[in-house]
């Protein structure tokens, strides 16, 4: 077998499988803690970023492309993107989910926009080490390693999609406390587990393409700790409300079907401009 094909199965393994090698772990040691503090937890949010790093450095895959270096001053476009795109696609959607009476923001006014600030910026520095250890899986990873094959850029972010969302389901099953996933959702749980699939593959191109043009994974780490930071409080803490049966679709928060639609739009923009610059050279 190819290695680099052998290696991104064995990455794809530890990717699918820790999180529950984690709830077992938890199980026979009779673990008493909070799931999310859990030996399991440890499992299974390092087992993807640490099989690659160790495939690397003894798997033969070598670390040329793991996209480690900041690339600045060059690269500072790409950062500022990694600021902005989530903020804009939200800022859309409220307004498209405003006109249709979806959305209302009365927890702004009665909270305050510096309760928001102050609860977004906690949790973006509570995403660091998550968003280290999930960006260094897959966006420092698997998707240059899946690039090495040359299959299609697109095919690959789908790919990388999949894995991304299923590791999240043991975290939703069993680490994160159920009362905050329901009350951050706007659908049942096996309803937001299916469209979490689908809302995942256009996102994924998104963080694909921000991470192959900028050549580094820190672009894609900022992103991502954007959009946890922006996004989880605006339901959680009560600051929008999303009304009725297309609320899923018109939510501005991460998990809503338009802002995953302008990250896929975002996200083949960028696949056609790296596409033109490859050309070119």
């Amino acid at each position: 077998m190819n290695k680099t094909i052998r290696n991104i199965i064995i990455v794809s393994l530890f990717t699918v499988g820790g999180g529950w090698l984690g709830i077992w772990l938890n199980n026979v040691t009779g673990n008493t803690l909070p799931p999310m503090q859990s030996l399991g937890a440890l499992v299974w949010l390092t087992t993807p970023a640490l099989s690659g790093f160790l495939l690397r450095t003894f798997g033969g895959d070598g670390w040329k492309d793991s996209g480690f270096g900041l690339n600045l001053p060059s690269g500072w476009k790409w950062y500022l993107a990694a600021i902005l795109i989530y903020p804009l696609a939200a800022l859309l959607t409220f307004a498209l989910a405003a006109l249709f009476g979806i959305v209302s923001a009365d927890g702004f006014s009665q909270q305050g926009f510096g309760a928001y600030a102050s609860l977004a910026g906690t949790m973006f520095v509570g995403s660091l080490m998550k968003n280290f250890f999930e960006e260094f899986a897959w966006r420092s990873y698997l998707t240059p390693r899946l690039e090495a094959t040359k299959i299609h850029p697109i095919l690959n972010h789908l790919i990388v999609g999949i894995l991304w969302m299923s590791w999240h389901l043991p975290y939703y099953y069993y680490y994160l406390d159920r009362t905050i996933l329901e009350n951050s959702i706007t659908t049942s749980i096996p309803v937001f587990i299916v469209l979490g699939y689908l809302i995942m593959m256009p996102t994924s191109i998104l963080f694909g393409e921000l991470r192959l043009l900028s050549k580094s994974t820190w672009t894609v780490f900022l992103l991502h700790n954007a959009i946890n930071a922006l996004s989880t409080p605006l339901l959680i803490n009560g600051f929008i409300k999303v009304n009725g049966p297309l609320g899923f679709v018109f939510t501005p928060t991460n998990e809503g079907g338009v802002v995953s639609i302008l990250f896929g739009i975002a996200g083949w923009i960028l696949y056609k401009h790296r596409m033109k610059i490859a050309a070119n050279t």
